[in-house]
């Protein structure tokens, strides 16, 4: 099987109009603000990827989702960086279908059905904040409630139909307060865009800022967890996180690949170093592979948490390795010539900017590497 035909494949299977409308678009066009690749993500289906086929979705897999992101980010990074942040929402969403009344599926049937583009307002971009922490204020009033609070960089801003937000509001029973998520429409009084992302790479994300000031929310967009904490909310911020490390992994793998393909199309760069390149690049792969096959199977506890963030920095650290060495094989004739090489080489880097860092996450990890199932006698 060619490079990326697997990932291309999977692409043209869910979405079929996607990647032809990407190939068509120079690449440096879908990066840069304003870029048209939301606009292609939206009109092919994309916002409804992780939807069940049972509520007007594409019904993708983890792994099938997996290799959609790096096919979109071997055309686009800033696309495959975006839309991660959408798919990290809509699995959010599906999550908590497992914890309300129902009506969280009418809402997930309503983005897919409309091809409407979700943003997330949740605190994964927070240091130090859990995945689904309340990022932003909420009071309670007789016609639901009102938000206050700053999102940045939030992905989509420009093109997002709707916002969500962790927020915290008093109990139906009055038993203290409860996580609940606001879907707040783009179009609602008291919400503001403004710039904030000022770097010219991912700069097609529409990375920028989202302000909240005294914005309304009915009763029918609040979603309620009915829970403060314990298992079924840990297991939902596990579940979140796991496949924002899937997702974000496969979109800068797709950047590191775009580099990694016109390597091995270039038939003056000697054999052995392009299948260097190759093993290097499907082997990390494979690691993510084994992650979104694991979230495939339901499995979603603490140690698949572990294996994640374990694949992420490794690939995290493979890329650092393959990505100046593709720079150094495509020659400088190619890098002085167009801005593409440069380009991609700086956005395959994003990945380490991404949460949890890994100073962050090492003493849980080395704790469990000395406690948990991979003790070493």
């Amino acid at each position: 099987m060619r490079f990326l035909e697997r990932e291309r494949t999977t692409l043209a299977k869910l979405l079929p109009d996607l990647d032809p409308a990407l190939r068509e678009t120079p690449l440096m066009e879908l990066e840069r603000p304003g870029s048209p690749g939301v606009r292609h993500f939206r009109d092919s289906g994309g916002p409804g990827l992780l939807v069940p086929e049972s509520h007007q979705g594409r019904g993708a897999t983890a792994l099938d989702a997996l290799r959609v992101q790096r096919a979109i980010g071997s055309r686009s990074p800033s696309l495959a960086v975006a839309t991660t942040m959408h798919h990290f929402s809509m699995a959010t969403l599906v999550g908590l279908g497992g914890l309300g009344d129902g009506l969280e599926w009418m809402l997930i049937e309503g983005v897919a059905a409309g091809n409407r583009i979700i943003a997330s307002g949740f605190a994964e971009g927070r240091s130090g904040a859990g995945i689904l922490d309340p990022s932003m204020t909420a009071t309670a009033t007789a016609d639901g409630i009102r938000v206050n609070g700053v999102k940045r960089p939030c992905s989509l801003a420009r093109s997002m139909d709707v916002l969500t937000a962790g927020v915290m509001i008093p109990r139906e029973d009055g038993q203290g307060d409860e996580l609940a998520v606001a879907l707040v429409p783009a179009d609602s009084e008291g919400l503001s865009v403004s710039g904030f992302w000022s770097s010219t790479f991912l700069a097609g994300a529409e990375s920028d800022q989202v302000t909240l000031t005294d914005v309304l929310v009915p009763p029918e967009l609040v979603l309620r967890t009915a829970t403060t904490s314990g298992e079924r909310l840990d297991e939902l911020q596990t579940a979140g996180l796991i496949w924002f490390q899937v997702l974000m992994t496969g979109s800068y793998l797709g950047a590191a690949s775009a580099l990694v393909e016109r390597v091995l199309l270039n038939e003056r760069v000697p054999d052995h170093e392009r299948v260097r390149l190759f093993v290097e690049t499907e082997a990390a792969m494979a690691a993510a592979e084994g992650v979104a096959r694991r979230v495939d199977s339901g499995d979603l506890d603490e140690s698949a948490l572990a294996q994640a963030l374990c694949v992420r920095y490794g690939v995290q650290d493979a890329l650092a390795r393959i990505v100046p060495r593709a720079v150094e094989l495509l020659g400088g004739l190619n890098f002085m010539t167009s801005d593409e090489v440069g380009h991609l080489a700086a956005c395959a880097n994003g990945l380490s900017l991404h949460p949890p860092s890994r100073s962050r996450m090492t003493p849980p990890l080395g704790a469990y590497l000395a406690d948990g199932p991979l003790a070493i006698a």
